[in-house]
């Protein structure tokens, strides 16, 4: 593939080329992304939501004894009776990140349909928790909202499960070890931009360098923190795309940029769930690079690619709740 060049973005992202290539410098080291994750993410611990009901609990892991997962609570200010419940996987390469980072997100979903988020700070891989560690409290998480539903004011089926990024390869893997275990019924999943394949052999998996915020580069380094510990065969429960039978998976929203690593395999994915006869909606964003909804939320492009996903999970919600 030819060099990346700020012309090559959608005309409303060009303004963040120097500050995606940035972000995607950091994002190929290690020291980056710790720095990353202090200081822009930790940061954003607490923070709520105005107009919404935000809470904090902390679950007791069923897969690591003595362990708690913090988890946020956002709910419709004044919300009666038992609303569905989505849990959300936020973003960070499985490496990095915190719930709140997602808050635009959640108010957004909010707004449209009466709903309660709980969002788990899953254990990441740079903080020495590689697979399945975070995969274990997302999971662990929907238990307890199952089990606990009464006490958060919640249903106890028909789940949604959701995330963007590493959080996007997080629902998917969730949502496959939920289906295996029988452990909950899932509504409709929305993997958005999702991280689902270690062995980055798509065509964008291998060509994307330099494209803004995560391009191959980072994108590998990502997957080494995550299975790089793994001897032998990867479980598709830690890299979702290598799920061969996908019938039986629930109704399915998403979206990518065709300026990013993760284009291909999203394709791939949502095509083989269509192939197995699984409801699906999602759109490819020309010039899009990866997240660039939340670098520029303003843009057109931006904002036609918010109300794309807040619109098919109303309409899912409509459909399948």
């Amino acid at each position: 593939m030819a060099r990346l060049t700020r012309s090559m973005y959608h005309k409303d992202l060009q303004p963040a080329y120097g500050l995606g290539r940035a972000v995607t410098w950091i994002g190929r080291r290690n020291w980056g992304l710790r720095m990353m994750h202090r200081f822009m993410m930790l940061p954003l611990v607490g923070n709520n939501i105005d107009g919404v009901d935000c809470t904090e609990i902390y679950i007791p892991s069923v897969a690591t004894a003595g362990h708690k997962i913090r988890a946020r609570v956002y709910k419709p200010a004044g919300a009666k009776g038992p609303l569905p419940a989505m849990l959300y996987a936020h973003g960070g390469g499985y490496q990095v990140g915190v719930p709140e980072q997602a808050n635009p997100f959640f108010e957004d979903v909010i707004k449209r349909r009466d709903v309660a988020i709980i969002a788990p700070a899953y254990r990441l891989s740079l903080q020495g928790h590689p697979y399945p560690d975070g995969l274990n409290d997302c999971y662990d998480t929907l238990l307890y909202m199952k089990k606990n539903a009464a006490d958060l004011g919640i249903r106890n089926d028909k789940f949604i499960i959701a995330g963007h990024s590493g959080g996007g390869g997080m629902a998917a893997a969730v949502t496959l070890k939920t289906i295996d275990t029988q452990a909950a019924d899932i509504a409709f999943q929305m993997p958005i931009y999702p991280m689902l394949d270690h062995r980055k052999n798509t065509k964008s998996a291998r060509e994307m360098v330099g494209t803004a915020v995560w391009d191959c580069r980072s994108n590998a380094l990502a997957w080494e923190n995550y299975l790089g510990h793994l001897k032998g065969n990867i479980p598709d429960h830690a890299s979702p795309a290598l799920r061969q039978d996908l019938s039986g998976m629930p109704p399915t929203i998403s979206w990518v940029g065709d300026m990013e690593p993760f284009k291909d395999e999203t394709i791939t994915y949502m095509t083989a769930l269509e192939h197995a006869g699984v409801p699906t909606k999602f759109k490819l964003h020309q010039g899009g690079f990866h997240g660039f909804e939340t670098v520029l939320p303003k843009a057109g492009v931006s904002i036609e690619a918010n109300e794309f996903q807040v619109s098919a999970f109303a309409e899912f919600y409509d459909k399948y709740l």
